[in-house]
């Protein structure tokens, strides 16, 4: 049996001790031990993005992350998106824009985002496809998901005012 290692972090908002191998990665405990399963393991390398997270706002490929970096950090998943089951307003422009057609990268594309919108609320046609560039969608050829962050980005102005 391997060294086990204790780790203190939030996940989506709720603090969470946790006992891992030092080989754990981020992604496997957030599918494995919480079932959120709306992080997607696809490449496993961290270049395709269905993984993201954010890691204290930053997004973050999950499967190349080491659990034991994420000690005493906040991560957010898309299922944070939606803590009381009704689609937050990035999930609702991603549905009423056509965003997604499979959804595989939709999870990831979510919260790159959602990181997008907080650090730049209106966002140009240039920086919105500069932040998705680093999640890959065989589906969609793009134009969907950037109709989906600027209309993000109405409704969450619209919530804000």
């Amino acid at each position: 049996m391997s060294e086990q290692l204790t780790i203190g972090l939030e996940i989506d908002g709720r603090p969470h001790t946790e006992e891992i191998e030092p080989r754990t990665v981020l992604l496997d405990l957030l599918r494995e031990r919480h079932g959120l399963t709306g992080v997607k393991a696809s490449c496993e390398r961290g270049v395709c993005g269905a993984c993201t997270t954010l890691v204290d706002g930053v997004p973050t490929a999950s499967c190349s992350m080491f659990a034991f970096s994420a000690d005493g950090s906040s991560v957010e998943t898309v299922a944070g998106q939606s803590p009381d089951g009704v689609p937050g307003p990035v999930q609702r422009a991603f549905a009423e824009c056509g965003g997604f057609q499979c959804g595989y990268c939709t999870p990831g594309m979510i919260m790159l985002t959602t990181a997008l919108l907080r650090e730049h609320p209106e966002p140009d046609d240039a920086q919105v496809r500069e932040w998705i560039s680093s999640n890959i969608c065989r589906c969609t050829g793009y134009q969907m998901i950037v109709d989906s962050v600027h209309r993000a980005a109405a409704l969450l102005k619209e919530e804000s005012a």
